[in-house]
């Protein structure tokens, strides 16, 4: 991919949270949401790409924007791209914090395709990379990553979503003395914590969307971390109920037709199997990761987080923008 795409893409996520903070604490995360998927699809189809959505809002008959397999660009790279237009609606929804916009880019067959269901998550930074495996235990994992970390349980950092199917992990956890935080919501942020030198995170662990897994499997891999995944039918995470297993079964279906299976491991590489990725999120409320959307009038402040992976870059951007001056389609969304 060429360089200047790079910036090309964090005008995607800004003008993405941009739109998506006009409905801040409004309750209407559905109105928010929307808002960034279609700036985000009009600003994708003004950069020089031959793209395809490979992780998106959905299928094509669940999502007229950004569904699966659309196709998006003016020409040129052939690249894949994997977007979430809000990593945490209801938050922004709620004015809570740590609300992203979200987009990762590679060339094409870069990330794994599969359909919008839960994944069960583990990631770590750098320092732990390798001594990670999904399949074991959580305790044993833990007990692994302290150990390559040169730190006692006690020392230990993990971040996990304050689920109520996380309430016995938690638990278990803390009874282990570890110090966990449990946030609403937000586990590419999470995630991405894990490896950031500023950051007091050593994992994030927990159940959430497979579309955020593997847009964070993209970014760990490009920070030097270590992920893994496993897909989980819905039935098995939410209540055993008649329409859960039935949308369980749909979703297992889904996974033999993608060639992927469920509760098997996934390793970072099957998730995102090259350094070759662009990564960039802009911040639509203030959080441990980035600084939140301040806006004066017509004026607006962004900061955007902005990883190439192929030479290990991360930039941090600053951006004022004049909101009046943006083309027509992407000021109806913002203003």
């Amino acid at each position: 991919m060429k360089r200047d795409l790079a910036m090309a893409f964090s005008r995607v996520t800004e003008g993405a949270a941009l739109a998506g903070y006009k409905w801040l604490g409004r309750g209407d995360k559905n109105a928010a949401d929307g808002a960034a998927v279609e700036v985000m699809r009009v600003l994708l189809n003004k950069t020089d790409i031959e793209g395809e959505i490979v992780i998106g809002e959905g299928e094509i008959d669940e999502a007229p924007m950004l569904y699966i397999g659309e196709k998006v660009g003016l020409g040129g790279d052939a690249v894949d791209i994997a977007v979430d237009p809000i990593e945490g609606t209801r938050m922004t929804a709620m004015g809570q914090s740590n609300a992203l916009a979200v987009l990762a880019a590679g060339e094409k067959g870069t990330f794994l395709k599969a359909p919008d269901m839960y994944m069960e998550k583990l990631v770590v930074g750098p320092e732990a990379k390798g001594v990670i495996n999904i399949e074991l235990p959580l305790h044993d994992n833990l007990l692994n990553i302290a150990k390559a970390l040169g730190k006692s349980l006690d020392e230990l950092v993990v971040t996990t979503l304050a689920k109520p199917r996380h309430d016995d992990t938690i638990r278990e956890m803390q009874q282990m003395g570890i110090k966990v935080f449990a946030i609403p919501d937000g586990d590419v942020a999470a995630s991405i914590l894990t490896c950031m030198p500023d950051s007091e995170v050593d994992v994030m662990y927990g159940i959430g969307g497979a579309p955020e897994g593997v847009v964070s499997a993209a970014v760990i891999r490009a920070l030097g971390g270590d992920m893994n995944g496993r897909l989980l039918p819905r039935h098995e995470v939410k209540e055993d109920s008649e329409e859960n297993r039935r949308m369980g079964e749909l979703e297992i279906e889904r996974c033999k037709e993608m060639g992927i299976e469920t509760n098997v491991r996934l390793k970072m590489e099957d998730m995102a199997s090259s350094d070759n990725v662009i990564f960039s999120a802009t911040g639509i409320t203030k959080g441990d990761l980035l600084e939140g959307i301040t806006r004066k009038g017509n004026i607006a402040t962004t900061e955007t987080l902005l990883i190439r992976g192929k030479c290990r870059t991360i930039r941090r951007i600053k951006s004022i923008h004049y909101l009046d001056r943006k083309d027509d389609a992407v000021k109806a969304n913002i203003l």
